[in-house]
């Protein structure tokens, strides 16, 4: 008589996100995750002197997850930081239109890169950490398509002043890497971060890694 299979492990302690992106929610959520809680960690992101984009974003994303994992200890953590950069500058969220103007002018016809640090400590305070980067080139922009979405106010809190996941797709010449990550979360390698330490993902959960 064949052995009953083993039951599906859980999860031994619920997962906390600790941002506060709607993107980023509204991505774990397209892979069948829900967190417990949303617990953003503001902390100071200014860049250090001759910090790298791609080092910023390591260091804020473990920054972030151990701030929100002292305030829940025995819970699994999931941070991420994005930003998004023409060579070492880096385009953050506009605070008005004549700068999301500029920064619409600064990637028109131009390839630009996504780098985004995941960092996930599980219910046992390991750590695993990922950094992605996507490359994504412009058309050249019209002064009436660069109007015409700033109007739309769509470039509003959004790293580099654009979002790929709505009317600035149509921008988009081409791409390459994650999608997801350029949204800002890459799915793919946030999946085997959590899978890898046992968290159940797609239903289903892999042993930890060690």
């Amino acid at each position: 008589m064949a052995a009953a299979p083993e039951p599906e492990r859980s999860p031994r302690s619920p997962l906390v996100l600790a941002s506060a992106s709607v993107r980023r929610l509204e991505l774990l959520r397209q892979i069948g995750i829900e967190p417990r809680d949303i617990d953003p960690a503001a902390i100071e992101e200014s860049p250090r002197r001759g910090e790298l984009p791609a080092v910023l974003v390591q260091r804020l994303a473990l920054e972030k997850a151990a701030t929100v994992g002292k305030r829940h200890r025995g819970a699994w953590v999931l941070a991420a930081d994005t930003v998004v950069c023409v060579g070492r500058r880096i385009l953050g969220a506009p605070a008005d239109e004549n700068l999301a103007r500029q920064g619409l002018a600064l990637l028109s016809g131009r390839a630009h890169r996504v780098h985004t640090g995941v960092v996930v400590i599980d219910d046992q305070g390991r750590i695993r950490s990922r950094m992605v980067t996507s490359r994504v080139t412009f058309k050249i922009l019209s002064d009436g398509e660069a109007s015409a979405y700033i109007a739309s106010g769509e470039w509003r809190g959004k790293a580099g002043g654009y979002a790929i996941q709505s009317q600035a797709a149509a921008f988009v010449r081409n791409l390459s890497g994650s999608y997801s990550n350029v949204v800002g979360l890459p799915l793919y390698e946030t999946a085997a971060l959590l899978g890898g330490l046992g968290f159940p993902v797609y239903g289903v959960s892999v042993e930890p890694v060690i």
